[in-house]
Protein backbone atom coordinates (compact mmCIF):
# COMPACT_ATOMS: atom_id res chain seq x y z
CA UNK A 1 0.00 0.00 0.00
CA UNK A 2 1.37 3.45 -0.93
CA UNK A 3 -0.08 6.85 0.08
CA UNK A 4 0.33 9.36 -1.41
CA UNK A 5 -0.85 13.33 -0.65
CA UNK A 6 -0.84 16.21 -3.14
CA UNK A 7 -2.06 19.56 -2.10
CA UNK A 8 -3.70 21.95 -5.01
CA UNK A 9 -4.65 25.06 -5.57
CA UNK A 10 -5.98 27.72 -8.29
CA UNK A 11 -5.48 31.57 -7.80
CA UNK A 12 -9.56 32.76 -7.94
CA UNK A 13 -9.47 36.61 -6.79
CA UNK A 14 -7.79 35.70 -3.36
CA UNK A 15 -5.36 37.30 -1.70
CA UNK A 16 -2.43 35.34 -2.23
CA UNK A 17 -0.29 36.85 -4.93
CA UNK A 18 2.85 34.49 -4.86
CA UNK A 19 3.83 31.07 -4.48
CA UNK A 20 4.89 32.00 -0.85
CA UNK A 21 1.87 33.46 -0.04
CA UNK A 22 -0.12 30.41 -1.22
CA UNK A 23 2.65 27.76 0.13
CA UNK A 24 2.95 29.71 3.64
CA UNK A 25 -0.69 31.25 4.02
CA UNK A 26 -2.95 29.08 2.66
CA UNK A 27 -1.37 25.87 3.43
CA UNK A 28 0.18 26.66 6.74
CA UNK A 29 3.74 24.99 5.72
CA UNK A 30 5.96 25.10 7.96
CA UNK A 31 9.40 26.83 7.48
CA UNK A 32 11.47 23.70 7.79
CA UNK A 33 9.40 21.63 5.53
CA UNK A 34 8.83 24.16 3.20
CA UNK A 35 12.96 24.08 2.65
CA UNK A 36 12.82 20.52 1.99
CA UNK A 37 9.68 21.14 -0.70
CA UNK A 38 11.89 23.32 -2.40
CA UNK A 39 15.20 21.21 -2.27
CA UNK A 40 13.27 18.47 -4.00
CA UNK A 41 11.20 20.26 -6.61
CA UNK A 42 7.93 19.22 -5.03
CA UNK A 43 6.58 22.39 -5.16
CA UNK A 44 5.04 23.22 -8.76
CA UNK A 45 3.32 26.26 -10.82
CA UNK A 46 1.43 25.13 -13.74
CA UNK A 47 3.01 21.62 -13.79
CA UNK A 48 6.39 23.01 -13.93
CA UNK A 49 9.00 24.04 -10.94
CA UNK A 50 8.92 27.65 -9.69
CA UNK A 51 10.78 29.82 -7.18
CA UNK A 52 8.39 30.98 -4.45
CA UNK A 53 8.41 34.53 -5.05
CA UNK A 54 6.67 34.09 -7.95
CA UNK A 55 3.79 35.93 -9.06
CA UNK A 56 0.99 34.08 -9.40
CA UNK A 57 -2.46 35.53 -11.69
CA UNK A 58 -6.06 33.75 -11.23
CA UNK A 59 -5.94 30.40 -12.96
CA UNK A 60 -2.79 29.72 -12.10
CA UNK A 61 -2.53 26.40 -10.28
CA UNK A 62 -0.12 25.14 -7.64
CA UNK A 63 0.79 21.99 -6.92
CA UNK A 64 2.33 20.60 -4.26
CA UNK A 65 3.59 17.03 -3.83
CA UNK A 66 4.09 16.76 0.36
CA UNK A 67 4.83 12.64 -0.29
CA UNK A 68 8.40 11.58 -1.02
CA UNK A 69 10.67 9.33 0.82
CA UNK A 70 12.74 9.69 3.59
CA UNK A 71 15.28 7.90 5.40
CA UNK A 72 13.80 5.76 8.55
CA UNK A 73 17.06 3.71 9.29
CA UNK A 74 17.71 4.83 12.49
CA UNK A 75 14.50 3.04 14.21
CA UNK A 76 14.63 -1.07 14.04
CA UNK A 77 11.39 -2.62 13.07
CA UNK A 78 9.82 -5.19 15.34
CA UNK A 79 7.17 -7.17 14.90
CA UNK A 80 3.80 -5.80 17.54
CA UNK A 81 0.40 -6.84 17.47
CA UNK A 82 -0.60 -3.12 17.52
CA UNK A 83 -3.92 -2.05 18.54
CA UNK A 84 -5.52 0.33 15.80
CA UNK A 85 -8.08 2.76 16.86
CA UNK A 86 -8.29 4.43 13.42
CA UNK A 87 -6.09 4.74 10.47
CA UNK A 88 -6.42 6.53 7.03
CA UNK A 89 -3.87 7.81 4.58
CA UNK A 90 -3.00 10.31 6.96
CA UNK A 91 -3.00 9.28 10.35
CA UNK A 92 -2.33 5.50 12.63
CA UNK A 93 -3.91 6.44 16.08
CA UNK A 94 -2.89 3.61 18.12
CA UNK A 95 -4.31 2.18 21.78
CA UNK A 96 -1.10 1.80 23.41
CA UNK A 97 -1.17 -0.79 26.24
CA UNK A 98 1.05 -0.25 29.28
CA UNK A 99 4.76 -1.16 30.09
CA UNK A 100 6.15 -0.27 26.35
CA UNK A 101 7.54 3.53 25.58
CA UNK A 102 6.45 5.71 22.55
CA UNK A 103 10.26 6.34 21.77
CA UNK A 104 12.84 4.12 21.54
CA UNK A 105 16.20 4.77 23.65
CA UNK A 106 19.23 3.21 25.11
CA UNK A 107 17.09 0.48 27.20
CA UNK A 108 14.34 0.39 25.08
CA UNK A 109 16.17 0.62 21.85
CA UNK A 110 13.79 -2.25 19.86
CA UNK A 111 10.47 -2.51 21.80
CA UNK A 112 9.41 0.75 21.91
CA UNK A 113 6.18 1.66 20.15
CA UNK A 114 7.98 3.78 17.56
CA UNK A 115 9.68 0.03 16.39
CA UNK A 116 6.37 -1.58 16.31
CA UNK A 117 4.86 1.31 13.70
CA UNK A 118 8.23 1.24 12.05
CA UNK A 119 7.59 -2.97 11.00
CA UNK A 120 3.96 -1.42 9.78
CA UNK A 121 4.90 0.80 8.03
CA UNK A 122 7.44 -1.60 6.16
CA UNK A 123 4.54 -4.24 5.81
CA UNK A 124 2.08 -1.39 4.09
CA UNK A 125 5.42 -0.34 1.88
CA UNK A 126 5.35 3.29 3.04
CA UNK A 127 8.97 4.30 3.89
CA UNK A 128 7.99 7.12 6.77
CA UNK A 129 10.01 8.97 9.51
CA UNK A 130 7.97 7.34 12.88
CA UNK A 131 6.19 10.51 13.88
CA UNK A 132 4.35 10.38 17.45
CA UNK A 133 2.25 13.39 17.42
CA UNK A 134 1.56 13.20 21.39
CA UNK A 135 3.30 10.89 24.37
CA UNK A 136 2.46 8.89 27.13
CA UNK A 137 4.97 7.55 30.07
CA UNK A 138 5.73 3.91 29.49
CA UNK A 139 3.57 3.06 31.95
CA UNK A 140 0.34 4.78 31.05
CA UNK A 141 -1.67 3.19 28.72
CA UNK A 142 -4.35 4.81 25.94
CA UNK A 143 -4.00 6.70 22.65
CA UNK A 144 -1.01 7.62 20.73
CA UNK A 145 -1.47 9.21 17.60
CA UNK A 146 0.97 9.12 14.27
CA UNK A 147 1.18 10.96 11.62
CA UNK A 148 2.31 9.91 8.22
CA UNK A 149 4.05 13.21 7.06
CA UNK A 150 5.93 16.00 8.36
CA UNK A 151 3.13 18.29 6.89
CA UNK A 152 0.56 15.99 9.39
CA UNK A 153 2.36 16.09 12.10
CA UNK A 154 2.96 20.37 11.95
CA UNK A 155 -1.11 20.93 11.13
CA UNK A 156 -1.47 18.86 14.57
CA UNK A 157 1.31 20.29 16.63
CA UNK A 158 -0.29 23.57 15.63
CA UNK A 159 -3.90 22.52 16.81
CA UNK A 160 -2.38 21.89 20.31
CA UNK A 161 -0.56 25.20 20.45
CA UNK A 162 -3.73 26.61 19.49
CA UNK A 163 -5.59 24.77 22.66
CA UNK A 164 -7.25 23.18 19.40
CA UNK A 165 -6.84 20.16 20.44
CA UNK A 166 -8.72 17.88 23.11
CA UNK A 167 -7.41 15.10 25.67
CA UNK A 168 -8.85 13.37 28.03
CA UNK A 169 -7.29 10.91 30.54
CA UNK A 170 -9.48 8.38 33.27
CA UNK A 171 -7.08 8.55 36.49
CA UNK A 172 -7.97 6.83 39.36
CA UNK A 173 -6.65 8.80 42.45
CA UNK A 174 -6.22 8.38 46.28
CA UNK A 175 -8.73 9.76 48.35
CA UNK A 176 -11.70 11.37 48.35
CA UNK A 177 -11.96 14.70 46.68
CA UNK A 178 -13.37 17.51 48.40
CA UNK A 179 -13.66 19.70 45.16
CA UNK A 180 -15.97 16.99 42.96
CA UNK A 181 -14.58 19.31 39.69
CA UNK A 182 -11.55 22.12 39.87
CA UNK A 183 -8.79 23.39 37.60
CA UNK A 184 -5.35 23.37 38.66
CA UNK A 185 -3.09 25.89 37.59
CA UNK A 186 0.34 25.52 38.65
CA UNK A 187 3.39 25.65 37.09
CA UNK A 188 6.16 22.29 36.57
CA UNK A 189 9.80 22.31 36.31
CA UNK A 190 12.35 19.44 36.47
CA UNK A 191 13.18 18.27 40.25
CA UNK A 192 16.61 20.35 40.90
CA UNK A 193 18.40 16.46 42.15
CA UNK A 194 16.52 14.40 39.08
CA UNK A 195 16.67 13.85 35.78
CA UNK A 196 12.91 12.08 35.35
CA UNK A 197 11.09 13.66 38.10
CA UNK A 198 9.42 16.68 38.15
CA UNK A 199 7.41 18.85 40.87
CA UNK A 200 5.65 21.94 41.06
CA UNK A 201 7.47 25.03 41.27
CA UNK A 202 6.75 29.23 40.80
CA UNK A 203 9.70 29.00 37.96
CA UNK A 204 8.43 26.15 36.37
CA UNK A 205 6.48 26.36 32.78
CA UNK A 206 2.70 27.01 32.86
CA UNK A 207 0.76 24.03 33.70
CA UNK A 208 -3.37 23.81 34.02
CA UNK A 209 -5.30 20.86 34.37
CA UNK A 210 -9.19 20.29 34.40
CA UNK A 211 -10.64 17.47 36.45
CA UNK A 212 -14.19 16.14 37.46
CA UNK A 213 -14.89 13.28 39.55
CA UNK A 214 -16.71 10.22 38.17
CA UNK A 215 -16.73 7.66 40.62
CA UNK A 216 -15.87 7.27 44.28
CA UNK A 217 -15.45 3.87 45.60
CA UNK A 218 -13.67 1.58 48.40
CA UNK A 219 -11.45 -1.53 48.14
CA UNK A 220 -9.41 -2.98 50.57
CA UNK A 221 -10.74 -0.53 52.73
CA UNK A 222 -9.22 2.48 51.36
CA UNK A 223 -11.17 5.14 49.58
CA UNK A 224 -10.60 5.82 45.66
CA UNK A 225 -11.71 8.36 42.96
CA UNK A 226 -11.64 7.82 39.47
CA UNK A 227 -11.56 11.14 37.60
CA UNK A 228 -12.11 12.92 34.17
CA UNK A 229 -8.58 14.83 33.72
CA UNK A 230 -9.25 17.09 30.52
CA UNK A 231 -5.51 18.62 29.51
CA UNK A 232 -4.99 22.20 28.59
CA UNK A 233 -1.42 22.47 28.78
CA UNK A 234 1.22 19.07 28.59
CA UNK A 235 4.14 19.51 30.87
CA UNK A 236 5.91 16.02 30.97
CA UNK A 237 4.02 14.00 33.99
CA UNK A 238 1.40 16.99 34.24
CA UNK A 239 -1.15 14.52 35.87
CA UNK A 240 0.63 12.72 37.95
CA UNK A 241 2.64 15.83 39.48
CA UNK A 242 -0.50 17.90 40.06
CA UNK A 243 -2.99 14.98 41.57
CA UNK A 244 0.54 14.46 43.81
CA UNK A 245 0.51 18.42 44.57
CA UNK A 246 -3.01 18.19 45.73
CA UNK A 247 -2.81 15.35 48.03
CA UNK A 248 -4.56 12.38 45.77
CA UNK A 249 -1.84 11.08 43.97
CA UNK A 250 -2.52 8.39 41.27
CA UNK A 251 -3.00 5.29 42.31
CA UNK A 252 0.15 2.64 41.75
CA UNK A 253 2.49 5.81 40.54
CA UNK A 254 5.51 5.26 42.80
CA UNK A 255 7.30 8.15 41.22
CA UNK A 256 4.92 10.50 43.31
CA UNK A 257 2.62 8.58 45.48
CA UNK A 258 3.17 5.37 46.67
CA UNK A 259 3.11 1.71 45.38
CA UNK A 260 0.14 -0.40 45.43
CA UNK A 261 -0.84 -4.28 45.67
CA UNK A 262 -3.78 -3.44 43.45
CA UNK A 263 -2.06 -2.00 40.13
CA UNK A 264 1.56 -2.49 39.03
CA UNK A 265 1.76 0.99 37.23
CA UNK A 266 0.38 3.96 37.68
CA UNK A 267 -3.56 3.93 37.01
CA UNK A 268 -4.04 6.22 34.44
CA UNK A 269 -5.43 5.97 30.83
CA UNK A 270 -5.75 8.46 27.79
CA UNK A 271 -8.79 7.94 26.87
CA UNK A 272 -10.13 10.10 24.66
CA UNK A 273 -8.96 13.08 21.53
CA UNK A 274 -10.06 15.48 19.97
CA UNK A 275 -8.97 17.54 17.08
CA UNK A 276 -9.97 18.68 13.18
CA UNK A 277 -8.95 16.52 10.88
CA UNK A 278 -5.83 18.59 8.96
CA UNK A 279 -6.91 17.34 5.39
CA UNK A 280 -10.85 17.31 5.99
CA UNK A 281 -11.34 19.65 8.29
CA UNK A 282 -14.09 17.63 10.17
CA UNK A 283 -13.88 17.11 13.99
CA UNK A 284 -12.12 13.74 14.52
CA UNK A 285 -13.22 11.60 18.18
CA UNK A 286 -11.51 8.60 18.90
CA UNK A 287 -12.10 7.07 22.18
CA UNK A 288 -9.60 3.30 24.09
CA UNK A 289 -11.90 1.18 26.54
CA UNK A 290 -10.55 0.86 29.91
CA UNK A 291 -7.65 -1.44 30.34
CA UNK A 292 -8.41 -4.76 32.02
CA UNK A 293 -6.20 -3.51 35.05
CA UNK A 294 -7.40 -0.61 35.68
CA UNK A 295 -10.66 -2.50 35.18
CA UNK A 296 -10.13 -4.60 37.96
CA UNK A 297 -9.23 -1.65 40.10
CA UNK A 298 -12.42 -0.19 40.06
CA UNK A 299 -14.60 -3.34 39.76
Amino acid sequence: MRFKMILEYIKNNDNYNTVRQVVTGKFNISYSLLLKLKKNNKILLNGTSTYLDKEIFNGDSITINIDFEEDNSNIVPTKMDLSILYEDEYLLIIDKPAGIPVHPSIIHFEDSLSNGVKDYFDTINLHKKIRPVNRLDRNTSGIVIFAKNEYIHDMLSKQMQNKQFKKEYIAICEGIFDKKQNTINAPIARKADSIIERCVSPNGDVAITHYSVLKEFCKNNEAFSEVLVNLETGRTHQIRVHMAYIWHPIVGDSLYGNESDLITRQALHAYKVEFIHPITSKKLEIQSELPADIQNLIS
